[in-house]
């Protein structure tokens, strides 16, 4: 085990985190905690996006060095008064809650350290499972890359069509750190955890604070379901098993019906758990959560992208209780804050960008202050628009959030152009389609994956709606569940009523704040994908859709979760009726409705027992199986041992071609499958060790890798490079030659998969030398100008190459 580096990263880790102290003391300067957890993703924001940029025309040192001064003057800008400055006096212009800040800290240092266990037992890239070798060939290429976007090492000779900044990130980090990316791929990992994890914390405990709950309650409730707590699948199986046999099979045959498991997994005892089967419950999709994320230990975008969306998030707070009349306030947050962050999370996972902006359109329409006052142009109609009429009103503040959110959208847009116009676009063939009733989720996979978060948010909603007939609800909500089942669509009785009842909340006078936008906002998320998705060739259906979004959801309700549990705890504030009484219930020692009601108070403690419980369940046996067995060797966070444990006929190799320097270009077997007869290779072949190894772990760019590029580049592009180097391995020395040179060839590499697919295979000819052997793997070098038909050159210069 490498502690070394543990206690290297850590160090790091704390020198970012204090150097956006400041900036997170600006976000949020009279909050609770004054920001302190939000510090690191802020500081990390603030250290990449220059290095991008600079990456644009040089990418390495130059980069690394601007990022960093770009933090170092942030954090100082931030940090002292400028008129002092310029009168010779060094004065702080922010309060920087140094408790906050030991707490931050120390939830990152638990959060971390836990990972770094985790991924200690689990290392390896190995791609089974996951798209390891995707995210590791990323960091790879990054390291070899002059400039950005880096070379697709799946497509040699043409950019990345993916997004990459969690992988930049981490790159810079490497750097930074002096670690190779075999260790910084876990390092990272962990700190991207730690990072969302005290992000939560944060977040909720500014939140909790405004509502009466203690600040670390709160935080450590959110901390609890961004980093621990599952769904209820694992919960419900051991619920159902507790049932009379009759009954058991009866309600098994209706889960089943309902989700991907059949009728016996739905049966299975402790001795069948799998960690995986957790996150595969709606049928035709994925439904990670975080520790089933980590655990998995892909380094994915929608995973490392986690703290910069709660950190958009936090931005909406900090506009939410921004007071009207400090509008140069709302306008830096809004056309200042929200740009950078949604360009970069268009670099960083795409899938976000929306919901950054779509944070900023809920925190403009629900804040106390009126939107119009962000634009001049709108503000006219927004007050000629209040005094009519309350649905005029609405209206109004509606569409003038959208419009400033429209603003935010063209900025962020052109920030992120490099990306969103180079390295996005491809021919992979994306549009937005209708979800039809049968391909939409049911009522029980919706429940089993949402159903914690729905049971405390209901309550919670109800609770302070104070509704006078309780009836009514009930029976609102069972025409909505006819409805539902009539029309195919299970989430307008799940879902929709939490974005129903959170609006009604949050626009008119009941006791709710900012959690109740987080609320709305996943809420929202969760009924539009059930009804409209993204088409693409990356996944089949709306898969990758729910895939990349469910995890978005996880973390704002998740964050939510820890201001409502202990609320619903604590019950809802009694009116107070004189200035003594409303002095009491802002330090939260007014009666309560809970105080009244010993009763209610009992109840919503077993309630949030449950709850903590059965969300439990699936991280306690998950872990313990997982800590049952290391690796060969020992714990360790190198994450490419596996090479040498399981794959020591090829590791030498591998090793060989790692150590060439820059982007020359590798012919090896596609990630596809072919068949002799007649198969045009279009079975696609990913996901185990067969497909693509050399360029994946090396980040040399091969001609043509995994079929993800289909997603990419389309199918006409992609499988016309796979059919070139068929060519290549079986043709005669003049094909050969002809493709060598259009591709720019300069190492084949002929192991165990390519003799599964062409048989035994020699490129002895002309212009072509063996440049390593080892093991089971032959390597050679192509000489361009000594193939057959080349133009020649001088003695010299071919003896030079």
């Amino acid at each position: 085990m490498e502690y070394a580096l543990v206690i290297r990263w850590l160090v790091l880790y704390a020198v970012l985190l204090a150097a956006g102290l400041p900036l997170a003391a600006r976000l949020l300067p009279d909050a609770a905690g004054r920001g302190a957890g939000l510090a690191l993703p802020a500081s990390l924001l603030v250290l990449t996006v220059p290095a991008y940029w600079v990456g644009q025309v040089s990418f390495g040192p130059v980069a690394l060095a601007a990022g960093v001064v770009a933090l170092l003057v942030a954090a100082a800008l931030a940090a002292f008064d400028a008129a002092a400055l310029r009168d010779g006096r060094v004065e702080l212009a922010v309060d920087i809650d140094v408790r906050a800040a030991g707490d931050a800290f120390a939830v990152f240092t638990a959060a971390f350290l836990f990972i770094v266990a985790v991924r200690a037992f689990d290392p390896a890239v190995f791609p089974a499972g996951g798209e390891k070798f995707l995210d590791f060939g990323l960091l790879k290429t990054l390291q070899r890359s002059a400039t950005l976007p880096p070379e697709d090492f799946w497509f040699a000779g043409e950019p990345v069509k993916y997004y990459y900044g969690g992988h930049l990130m981490t790159t810079l980090l490497s750097w930074l750190s002096g670690t190779e990316p075999r260790f910084a791929y876990n390092l990272a990992l962990a700190g991207f955890y730690g990072a969302a994890v005290v992000a939560a914390f944060e977040l909720a405990g500014a939140i909790g604070a405004e509502r009466g709950v203690p600040r670390r309650i709160a935080g450590l409730f959110a901390a609890f379901f961004v980093g621990f707590a599952s769904n209820l699948v694992t919960a419900g199986r051991f619920v159902l098993l507790a049932l009379p046999e009759g009954l058991r099979r009866t309600a098994a045959e209706m889960v089943a019906a309902q989700t991907e498991y059949a009728v016996s997994d739905v049966l299975a005892g402790a001795e069948s758990f799998s960690y995986w089967s957790a996150s595969r419950v709606i049928p035709g999709t994925i439904n990670e959560f975080p520790l089933f994320a980590w655990l998995n230990g892909d380094l994915h975008a929608h995973m490392t992208g986690t703290p910069f969306l709660l950190l958009a998030a936090a931005v909406g707070f900090a506009y939410y209780r921004t007071p009207e009349a400090n509008r140069r306030r709302r306008r830096a947050l809004v056309f200042g804050a929200v740009p950078v962050i949604a360009s970069w999370q268009a670099v960083h996972n795409t899938w976000s960008f929306p919901s950054v902006l779509g944070l900023a359109w809920l925190a403009v329409a629900f804040a106390p202050a009126a939107p119009w006052s962000l634009l001049p142009g709108v503000g006219s109609l927004g007050r000629r628009a209040a005094p009519r009429s309350r649905l005029a009103a609405e209206a109004a503040r509606v569409a003038s959030a959208f419009a400033a959110v429209g603003v935010v959208a063209v900025v962020a847009v052109a920030l992120a152009s490099p990306f969103l116009f180079g390295a996005a676009t491809g021919a992979g063939g994306r549009s937005i389609e209708l979800l039809g009733p049968e391909t939409r989720s049911g009522f029980g996979g919706l429940l089993f994956v949402h159903g914690a978060f729905v049971a405390a948010f209901g309550a919670y909603l109800l609770a302070r709606l104070r509704v006078e007939r309780p009836l009514y609800v009930v029976g609102a909500l069972a025409v909505a569940a006819l409805v539902a089942l009539e029309i195919g669509f299970a989430a307008l009785a799940v879902v929709v009523p939490l974005l129903v009842f959170g609006w009604v909340a949050l626009r008119t006078d009941r006791p709710v704040g900012y959690e109740t936008v987080l609320i709305v906002g996943g809420a929202g998320i969760v009924t539009l994908v059930e009804l409209v998705y993204v088409s693409e060739q990356a996944g089949p259906g709306r898969m990758n859709t729910v895939f990349k979004t469910y995890m978005q959801v996880w973390m704002l309700w998740a964050t939510a979760m820890g201001v409502v549990l202990p609320a619903l705890v604590r019950g809802v504030p009694a009116a107070a009726t004189d200035a003594a009484d409303e002095t009491r219930a802002r330090a939260g020692s007014v009666a309560t409705d809970g105080g009244r009601v010993p009763w209610r108070r009992f109840a919503a403690v077993a309630f949030v027992v449950v709850l903590v419980a059965s969300t439990s369940v699936y991280g306690v046996m998950a872990l313990g199986n997982h800590f049952e067995e290391g690796p060969p060797g020992g714990t360790t966070l190198d994450a490419t041992q596996f090479v040498e444990s399981y794959h020591p006929d090829q590791a030498a190799a591998i090793d060989w071609l790692d150590e060439r320097e820059g982007t020359p270009t590798l012919l090896e077997a596609p990630g596809t499958r072919h068949y002799p007869g007649g198969d045009d290779g279009r079975t696609r072949v990913m996901y185990n060790w067969n497909a693509s190894a050399a360029s994946s772990l090396t980040g040399v760019p091969s001609v043509a890798g995994w079929a993800h590029e289909v997603g990419y580049r389309g199918d006409e592009a992609y499988y016309d490079r796979v059919r070139d180097v068929d060519a290549m391995f079986t043709g005669d020395a003049e094909t050969r030659a002809d493709l060598f040179r259009t591709y720019d060839v300069r190492y084949v590499w002929v192991g165990p998969s390519e003799r599964a697919r062409y048989g035994d295979v020699s490129f002895e000819m002309e212009g072509v030398t063996v440049a390593h052997q080892s093991g089971s793997v032959t390597i050679y070098e192509v000489h361009p100008d000594r193939l057959p038909g080349a133009s020649g050159g001088s003695a010299a210069e071919n003896e030079s190459a």
